[in-house]
């Protein structure tokens, strides 16, 4: 008896180790996001970044300070001279960042020579070619046999450099805006902002959002941020929203003040750290960028590309109805010579 009842509790023991490391092995839907994590951070992916303006706003400046690198160490600064004869041309940079283990294949697509001839009316043809023959590319690997590994090379946001100096959008900005707004993210930008006061800022900025209003034009629209998140996170995106568009300071110089490094800009008065959010919205747009990535692409597979791809299978139907109808005028006639 004494040594039955002893053992008794040691098989219960047992027992209850068994069902702990059971449900220690257990792995629940919670894990899902962590796998997924796993998957992106050892595949990476595609970001491509599409830079437009006028020449001397700042453009290459401001991409070399958003991603801490020097995309073309080697660039030609156009005359005055070679400028009458330059044509508009997209020059491509692609860089591979890698940060916390994820790694980013991102492409800058700078547009040269746009809005520096006499004539620019045209100007937007070149930029939205190449944005359809990348939604091309993208269709055709899309419908092969092998599309395991496709490469995604859609423009996947948009920079839009806007002149502080015209206190508006000019002609040649809403034509551009207009003719590329349905085909891809638009981020409008005001470049050189320190040319600004801080009023004359805040009118810049209402008189462009109400011209973008007034004219149709869709611009990226930053996603509200889900009931779920922390308030400080929200409080973040509401001030991103509000922001638009971005005024943007930029600089290549690093300055280092009490050990610590940072793009800057010497004036007569001080110098300014462009990533102080009190002087301009740089660190606003960077972290945008970064947060709402995914929702960049996401728009541009489930929108953009969703209805490139509805208007190539309209236009094959289109061109399938009207061979069949030629076909069938064929038969007609055929007929009518054998009788």
């Amino acid at each position: 008896m004494t040594s039955t009842a002893g053992v008794q509790p040691q098989n219960n023991n047992n027992n209850n180790n068994n069902n702990n490391n059971k449900q220690s092995d257990f792995i629940g839907f919670a894990n899902l996001p962590t796998q997924i994590h796993r998957k992106i951070a050892k595949r990476g992916f595609d970001f491509t970044l599409m830079v437009v303006g006028e020449s001397g706003l700042g453009k290459t400046t401001l991409i070399n300070s958003l991603f801490q690198t020097n995309l073309y160490p080697q660039r030609h600064i156009y005359t005055g001279q070679e400028k009458i004869h330059q044509t508009i041309k997209i020059e491509p940079s692609t860089i591979e960042i890698e940060e916390c283990g994820i790694k980013i294949r991102l492409t800058i697509l700078n547009i040269s020579g746009y809005g520096d001839n006499i004539d620019c009316t045209d100007n937007y043809k070149l930029i939205l070619n190449y944005i359809d023959k990348q939604f091309e590319y993208y269709f055709n690997n899309e419908i092969s046999f092998n599309r395991r590994n496709i490469s995604d090379n859609r423009v996947h946001c948009l920079l839009y450099f806007i002149s502080s100096l015209t206190r508006g959008l000019k002609p040649l900005d809403i034509t551009c805006m207009k003719a590329l707004h349905h085909k891809v993210n638009i981020i409008p930008i005001i470049a050189k902002a320190d040319a600004l006061t801080s009023n004359e800022l805040i009118q810049m900025k209402q008189i462009i959002i109400e011209q973008i209003h007034k004219h149709n034009i869709k611009i990226y629209q930053i996603p509200d941020c889900d009931s779920d998140e922390d308030e400080e996170l929200k409080e973040k995106n509401f001030e991103l929203k509000n922001s638009l568009p971005f005024a943007i300071i930029s600089s290549k110089q690093i300055y280092e003040i009490q050990r610590k490094k940072f793009y800057g800009r010497i004036y007569p008065w001080g110098l300014i750290n462009i990533e102080n959010s009190y002087y301009c919205d740089f660190l606003k747009l960077r972290t945008m960028l970064i947060i709402h990535m995914q929702d960049l692409q996401q728009i541009t597979h489930e929108i953009h590309y969703e209805n490139y791809r509805l208007e190539k299978f309209e236009l094959k139907k289109l061109i399938q109805e009207k061979d069949d109808e030629l076909r069938r005028i064929q038969d007609i006639l055929s007929q009518m010579k054998g009788q």
